[in-house]
């Protein structure tokens, strides 16, 4: 009997009515011959009214504590969710993370799953149950309560239906799949029907939101294929999957924005080996994830060592940043007025003038773009903030990624297509007979 992981976001289980909602989707896929596990987030804005009462008590609080806080969000979820399947007739039981043995490293309100023991989710899917799993959080080795970081609901899901080998994983949302942009900036933004996990590995991390990008890189790793989809509604959503049919015709299959950025700049840093390899260490021994980095050598000897990072961040990395300045005998900048649009797409490895494009339309719109990045699959842009949902929507439409892949061509074939002549009378048509009818060959006597 194969295996199918459901999972539910804030949204969709944000009141009872839609917890039973799906409940009756869960109950719905196992009367259809499935085994289902269900891993489900805090309800609605629960997150949000906890990290904001942390705040009433403190600027300041211990990430451990954070942790012990926003677990509980899920925890009522899963009973909740629990009491909805039996009072409709299923057979459910519901687990926390450390119930189930989701082993996680210690870095608190940001940990990675090292492990998963499936044995007693098995035993309870044996038995006929429906599984329902809090997601977002893990234990370490020793008993420590740990979330994943936003999005973590998403990286349980996947993790779960890699260790058990499931058929597939469902992430249901409030949105119908994955789209060319964000459709709440991007109006003409489509549904995107397949994405590769590489595409949507870089959207993810890109600023497109609908998945964690470790989630991605779980599923890419232990090829998992993963159905983003509605939870208001039965149709199909987006697939992401290894390849696509179409996956190196497409040019660009998305556009993303990161608008949330800070950007920590280093000068007068001593240029010699060992020194880049020190700032790095240090930052990421705080727990600080670093994107863009950028080392010139200045004409005075020394070094320019420039990085963007989490605007959230910002605050933690100053402390870090202003002890290394110190040490390294260097001075900082820091700026927290920007943003990243970025364009995806396998086709960039075999298409040539994305680039150009994409620096056309910003310049044309006179957008100054200060830093630029590319991979084999994406190219982009740092932005003034303040620019960046504009510069979005130009680039989205810079790429035409709001029309159906193809539809250009398509429409070029019909033009060229002569349309029939129309008569009022019906046209026949004739055609030469054949030698051997000739003889037998007779006008209509209408004719």
């Amino acid at each position: 009997m194969s295996i199918v992981v459901m999972k539910f976001g804030g949204t969709s289980v944000a009141d009872a009515e839609k917890i039973r909602a799906a409940a009756l989707r869960a109950i719905r896929r196992q009367k259809a011959g499935h085994q289902v596990a269900m891993v489900v987030s805090a309800m609605g804005k629960t997150t949000d009214a906890l990290e904001a009462l942390a705040a009433q008590i403190t600027d300041t609080p211990p990430k451990r504590e954070m942790d012990q806080l926003m677990a509980t969000g899920e925890q009522v979820t899963i009973s909740l969710m629990a009491m909805a399947m039996e009072s409709l007739g299923a057979s459910a039981i519901s687990f926390t993370a450390g119930q189930i043995g989701i082993i996680t490293d210690d870095a608190h309100t940001k940990a990675k799953i090292k492990s998963i023991d499936v044995r007693r989710i098995r035993e309870q899917l044996d038995a006929g149950r429906i599984v329902i799993i809090a997601g977002f959080q893990g234990v370490t080795e020793d008993g420590h309560v740990t979330t994943l970081g936003r999005g973590g609901s998403n990286v349980t899901l996947v993790a779960v239906a890699a260790a058990l080998g499931a058929e597939v994983c469902e992430n249901y949302t409030d949105v119908d799949g994955i789209f060319t942009a964000d459709p709440r900036i991007v109006p003409n933004a489509r549904k995107i029907d397949r994405i590769t996990y590489d595409e949507m590995l870089e959207l993810a991390s890109l600023g497109a939101g609908v998945l964690h990008n470790r989630a991605v890189e779980f599923a890419k790793k232990h090829d998992v294929p993963i159905h983003v989809r509605s939870s208001l509604h039965n149709r199909k959503g987006t697939m992401i999957v290894a390849d696509t049919e179409s996956m190196e015709r497409i040019v660009v299959s998305g556009a993303a924005l990161k608008d949330k950025l800070a950007r920590v700049s280093l000068a007068k840093v001593p240029d010699r080996p060992g020194v880049a390899a020190t700032i790095f260490h240090t930052i990421a021994a705080s727990g600080i994830v670093v994107d863009d980095i950028i080392q010139t050598k200045a004409e005075d000897g020394t070094a320019f060592v420039s990085f963007t990072l989490e605007l959230a961040e910002l605050s933690e990395a100053k402390k870090v940043i202003e002890k290394l300045c110190r040490r390294l005998d260097c001075h900082a900048t820091f700026e927290d007025h920007l943003a990243k649009v970025s364009v995806v797409g396998m086709g960039m490895r075999v298409h040539t003038g994305v680039a150009e494009r994409m620096f056309a339309a910003l310049a044309k719109a006179g957008i100054n773009i200060e830093n630029i990045t590319t991979s084999e699959i994406k190219i982009s842009c740092l932005i003034n903030r303040d620019e960046g949902k504009r510069a979005l929507r130009l680039v989205h439409d810079a790429f035409e990624l709001g029309a159906r892949p193809g539809a250009k061509k398509r429409a070029r074939k019909a033009k060229k297509k002569k349309p029939r002549r129309k008569s009022g009378k019906a046209c026949l048509l004739y055609t030469s007979p054949s030698p051997r009818d000739l003889s037998t060959s007779r006008m209509p006597s209408s004719a």
